[in-house]
């Protein structure tokens, strides 16, 4: 730690790399964007929407909600990784054949 008080004169000045912290910024964007999706869609599907029981009197979900909350995440994570594994096997085959992006 002798940088901290000035034993080291070299500077560390430039030594982040922009690029990574733009490509972890994209990530943790995207990451945040599918935890808010899959919050969004559980909870409208899981969680009661009626008027009368929309009031959260309980402190925890109900037994039903919490079992439809665990299917629901399950199901949501499967279908992201299906996706995920489509879309890497048509950029494969796209990129294979040339034709990316045309």
């Amino acid at each position: 730690m002798s940088f901290l008080f000035g034993g080291n004169n070299r500077s560390v000045e430039g030594s982040v790399d922009p690029a990574k912290i733009e490509m972890a910024v994209a990530e943790l964007d995207m990451i945040t964007d599918v935890f808010n999706r899959l919050v969004n869609s559980c909870h409208t599907k899981c969680i009661s929407s009626t008027p009368l029981n929309h009031r959260y009197a309980e402190g925890d979900l109900l037994k039903g909600e919490s079992v439809c909350i665990d299917r629901c995440t399950a199901k949501f994570f499967e279908v992201n990784k299906k996706v995920g594994e489509r879309m890497s096997a048509m950029g494969s085959a796209a990129q294979a054949t040339g034709s990316f992006g045309r």
